[in-house]
C-alpha cells in the first residue's frame, strides 16, 4: 500500500509540470522549427540525467546488456511519439494536445484489454467509448475534417502505452535515471540529423529567445517529471497512471489561459468530460 501511495503522489508532481509541457513548447515554436526545438530539448535532458547517473553511481548500468533490448526499443518509441508532439503543436493547440495525448489511457485498454485479452469489466469498456466519443468532439467540432496536428497528437497517444510498456520492463533492470538518459543519447544525433536534412538551420537571434524556454523544458518537463513518471509506473499500473494523468489537461487548460490567454473553445469543453470520466471508468477496480 505505501508503494501505491508513494506512485500516486510521483503521478500528480507529474501531472503538475506535464501541464506546463504544451505551453513551453509553443512558445518554443516561436522562434525555432519542432525536430530542432526537440533535439535542443533533449541536450539539456541528458545533462540534467547523467548528472543523476553520476551522482548515484548507476553508470555501469548502461553496460547491462539484458536491458538493451527493451531500452533501445523505449528510445525509439519515445523519440516517435515526442517528434509527433512537437510538429503536432506547430498547427494546433495547446488544450487540443493537452485533452487527445491523454487518450493513451483509451489505448492502453485498447491494447492490453481488448485485444491483449486481460479481463475487463461493462464498466471499463463503457469508459472507453465515452473517451472516443469525447475525442471525436474535438477532432471534429465542426465538420468532418481532421487536422494535421490533431492526427499527429492522436498518433503519439496511440505510440505512448507501446513505450511505457518497454519502459516499465527496463526499469525492472536499471534505474529510471539510466533510462532516460539512455534513451535521450540514442535520440539525439537521430534527431539531429533529421532537422538538418528537413529543416532550415535556425538563427542565432532566435536560439537565444527561446534558450529559457529550451532550458526548463529539458531540465524540469523533459527531466525531473519524467523521473517521476518512470518511477511511478514501477510502483502502480500503467493504467493507472495513466488515469491518473486526467490532471494534465486540467493544468494545461488552465495555464494556457494564464499564459497564452488561450480561451478554452466549446469543442474543448464539450470533450474533455467525457475523455476525463471515461479514463476514471477505465482505472476503476472491479471485484470478481
Amino acid at each position: 500500500m505505501k508503494q501505491e501511495r508513494s506512485g500516486e503522489f510521483l503521478m500528480l508532481a507529474f501531472a503538475f509540470f506535464e501541464g506546463w509541457f504544451p505551453i513551453f513548447t509553443l512558445l518554443t515554436l516561436q522562434y525555432i522549427t519542432p525536430v530542432f526545438a526537440y533535439s535542443f530539448t533533449l541536450v539539456f535532458s541528458i545533462i540534467s540525467f547523467m548528472t543523476l547517473v553520476i551522482l548515484r553511481k548507476k553508470f555501469t548500468e548502461f553496460f547491462l546488456w539484458s536491458a538493451w533490448k527493451d531500452l533501445l526499443l523505449t528510445s525509439f518509441f519515445i523519440s516517435l511519439m515526442f517528434a509527433c508532439i512537437y510538429i503536432g503543436l506547430s498547427y494546433t493547440s495547446a488544450g487540443n494536445m493537452a485533452v487527445l495525448i491523454f487518450l493513451q489511457v483509451f489505448f492502453s485498454f485498447f491494447y492490453f484489454n481488448l485485444i491483449g485479452g486481460e479481463k475487463f469489466a461493462l464498466i471499463h469498456l463503457s469508459g472507453a467509448l465515452l473517451m472516443a466519443a469525447g475525442a471525436i468532439i474535438i477532432l471534429f467540432p465542426d465538420e468532418l475534417v481532421l487536422n494535421f496536428g490533431d492526427l499527429l497528437i492522436l498518433l503519439a497517444a496511440a505510440i505512448a502505452p507501446i513505450a511505457n510498456l518497454y519502459q516499465k520492463r527496463a526499469r525492472r533492470q536499471v534505474s529510471s535515471e539510466t533510462i532516460l538518459a539512455f534513451r535521450s543519447i540514442i535520440a539525439l544525433p537521430v534527431l539531429l540529423l533529421i532537422a538538418i536534412v528537413f529543416e532550415p538551420l535556425p538563427e542565432w537571434d532566435n536560439m537565444i529567445r527561446s534558450l529559457p524556454y529550451i532550458a526548463a523544458t529539458g531540465l524540469l518537463l523533459m527531466g525531473l517529471s519524467k523521473i517521476f513518471w518512470v518511477e511511478s509506473i514501477h510502483r502502480i499500473s500503467i493504467t493507472k497512471a495513466s488515469a491518473m494523468a486526467a490532471l494534465i489537461p486540467v493544468f494545461t487548460l488552465l495555464f494556457a489561459y494564464l499564459t497564452l490567454n488561450e480561451v478554452p473553445e466549446n469543442s474543448q469543453f464539450a470533450g474533455i468530460f467525457p475523455v476525463l470520466i471515461g479514463g476514471y471508468l477505465i482505472s476503476r477496480k472491479v471485484e470478481h
